[in-house]
Parts: C-alpha cells; structure tokens; sequence
C-alpha cells in the first residue's frame, strides 16, 4: 500500500497533496478536513469576505475539477477524530465513523482561537474568527451591529476593528500587554499602529484588563473593565491568539513542545513516517539563526508543505525559505520579512506621521527583518537580500534619499 493521508484541508495541506503530484506521486492522495467547503484562503476572512467584497468561489485556491483532474480525493466535512499505525500501514477513522487506511502521513492540523474564560462569554454575540463559519456568523451580525468591542490587540483584531470603523461603526480595542501586535513587531511599530487607528476613530486601550461579557439575556450588551467601566457592544470579537491542533499529534506519541508539533529542517517528526507542516508546527529557525520557531503564514505554510512533500517522496530538501506576512488594516498596509526575534538594534527610515515608513531590525550589526507600512519596495529590497544573506550597513539604511538596493552589501563568502 502506497497511499498517502493529508490530515488537514486548509493552505498547507491542499500544497502537500499538489506539490506530490508535481514530484511524480501516482499513489492515492486522500486530504482530509474538518470543514464543510474545500481549501480556501483565509486573510480575506477579516477584510474582504466580511465587508461583502469577496463571495466563498473567489475564496476557493482551487476548483473541484483541479481536484479530480489530479485524482486528489478531498474528503470534506468529517473531521479525522483518530489516527494509529497497526502494524506497518496506518488507519485513520472519521466522525462519520469512515475508516481511511494509509501508509505515510501528512498532518497540517492548523490551529484554534484561543478562547476566553469569563463571565458572560458564551453570550451570543461572542465571536471568534478563525475559519469560514465564524466568519459567517460574524457577517450575520454585522449589518444590525453599531458597537464593535475587540478584545486582542494583534492582527485580526486589528484588521476587524478597521473593517469596523470603515463600516461606519463604534470600535473599541481591549489590549492586555502595554502595545499592541506585541509578539510580532517593534515598539516603534507597535505604537504607530495605536496612533494610527485612534486617528482613525478607534478608541485603542492597551494595558487594560477584561473581567466579564454583560449581556441581556443571552445576548451581549458590553465588556467589564477591572475598574468597573463597562464597554457597550453589540459585537464582541475575540483575537488572542491561537493553539495548535496536536490531539491526533498525541495520539501518535509525536514529541510536541507547548503543544506544538517539533520538526526537523525537512519537516519530518519523531516519527519517520509522519511528515508535518503549517501553524501547528515549531521547527528550527528557517533562516539558520539559533532556536526553533512557530509560524501562523500563507508563506511558511506553502513553503513547508512542499518541503513535507518532498521529504514523502524521498527527496528531502532542507525549508530555507524567508519567512513574510502581511496585514491590511483600512488603508495601512503592514509587509514584514524575516524575524525579528533577538533583535538588539532597529533603524527608523522615513515618517511614520506620513504613513509610509519602514522599521529594519539587526542583531549584531546584521540585518535580519524589515516591518514597512504602505512601502512595498523597501519590502521587497530586505526580503530578497535576506534570501541571498546579504545586508544593510545600519549607520546608512535612515537616508532615504539613497535607494536600500543600492546600499546592499553581499553575503560574505
């Protein structure tokens, strides 16, 4: 038996089973999802697809018939509750009670929100937004909403309250840490984005603590504050963070760490004839810096897939990719290369009053991130340089009458 199970049918896994068939896989393809449409795209969830801009069809990566043509089965709407090897071949069973045998595995499990535990958050109004059916039931109260609450300060939050505020509505954004975006960027950044959003009509709190959900009936009305201050809302959007799918992980006895599911540079796990990949994933550092990292991306789900892919096929070929994401929140469009993660020295260069500006980090004198907003070329420049390793002299990088291109420096050999 040569037939290969994908346990996941979102971005990465939908790359696993393309990327297969590009090396030349001729065995059976089964990709399995929990969800009831085939794989989509996920950012537009929080931008387009909620302000009615985009439908499910223009959502879809790829039409059924890209499916059958390559004999890919999807297999939608039954989520896989259970995975064991008996023996030397490997059995799955769905919700439906449907057995699916395999002989390798691809699991690209994705991730949950987060969720919160205190009073009043099962009050419906109380949303999520992860996958196509929160955003469904968002869209579904949108239109009657006036007051939007977020609790979470980091990207979704963020792009939903500027969704919100562009819609005509009453935005309030509850941030627990003392910035927002706090993992994933600067101070410097951090606080533009405050600024920005306040003068844009959001009323953005940092540091501020949440302490129940009020509602009328079952219906929600406001947010508590630990100082007794209650915020009015109509919608309550929770985004603070994510967990990492790993039960089936567990099952297998796979070495998680902090729930993650640890692979190598070739995207295998503990076990040899277990490959994984998406933001379920911790792995080392694609970059080569020290430590391993966990990344929730389009980019690093394509690009790990297709390195689990080729590691199916016997073919391993080590991920390397530069990491990259991006964010649009109204007109504020945020484009980070690389990591910045153990930086110790940032460069500012241009304004960010103007709302165009970019951040670059280094450690050690060498460049290893950029964060730009509304600043693709800057962009561009730092994340082809830290594909070839090369970098930017920081005492240079501020002048923005010279080119970043043009003040590149090479990779030493």
């Amino acid at each position: 038996m040569d037939d290969i199970l994908i346990i996941g049918a979102g971005q990465a896994g939908m790359q696993v089973a393309v990327s297969l068939r590009e090396h030349g896989f001729t065995g059976p393809i089964t990709l399995a999802g929990s969800e009831r449409a085939t794989p989509y795209q996920r950012p537009p969830l929080s931008k387009a697809y909620l302000s009615g801009e985009a439908d499910l069809e223009s959502l879809e990566l790829r039409a059924q018939s890209f499916y059958d043509d390559r004999l890919i089965a999807v297999r939608c709407d039954d989520a896989v509750v259970s995975v064991a090897f008996e023996g030397g071949d490997g059995v799955a069973v769905t919700a439906s009670g449907s057995r699916i045998p395999f002989a390798q595995l691809a699991l690209t499990p994705g991730s949950e929100p987060r969720r919160v535990s205190i009073p009043g958050c099962d009050l419906a109004g109380v949303l999520y937004l992860r996958d196509l059916a929160d955003a469904d039931e968002l869209k579904a109260r949108w239109g009657a909403a006036g007051r939007v609450v977020v609790i979470g300060g980091g990207f979704i939050g963020l792009e939903v309250a500027a969704a919100a505020r562009k819609a005509g509505k009453t935005v309030t954004v509850l941030e627990a840490a003392d910035r927002l975006i706090a993992r994933a960027v600067s101070p410097i950044t951090s606080e533009f984005f405050r600024q920005a959003h306040a003068r844009r009509g959001i009323d953005v709190r940092v540091s501020v603590q949440v302490t129940g959900i009020l509602g009328t009936g079952d219906i929600v009305t406001g947010v508590e504050l630990a100082d007794g201050e209650v915020v009015p809302a109509d919608i309550v959007l929770v985004g603070i963070g994510v967990i990492p799918r790993s039960a089936l992980a567990e099952q297998l006895g796979l070495k998680l760490v902090g729930g993650a599911i640890v692979v190598d540079e070739f995207a295998r796990t503990s076990d040899p004839r277990v490959v994984a990949a998406g933001d379920a994933v911790l792995m080392p550092h694609p970059l080569g810096r020290p430590g391993q990292v966990r990344l929730e991306s389009v980019q690093n789900a394509v690009d790990q897939a297709k390195v689990a892919a080729a590691t199916l096929m016997g073919a391993p070929e080590a991920y390397r990719a530069v990491p990259w994401f991006w964010s649009d929140q109204a007109d504020l469009k945020l484009q980070i290369a690389g990591l910045s993660t153990g930086f110790d020295q940032t460069v500012v260069r241009g304004d960010p009053d103007d709302d165009h500006f970019s951040v670059l980090y280094y450690a050690e004198g060498k460049l290893i991130a950029i964060d730009t907003v509304n600043d693709a070329s800057d962009y561009m420049v730092v994340r082809r340089a830290l594909g070839r390793g090369a970098t930017i002299p920081p005492e240079l990088a501020s002048d923005t009458s010279v080119s970043l291109k043009s003040l590149l420096v090479p990779a030493a050999a």
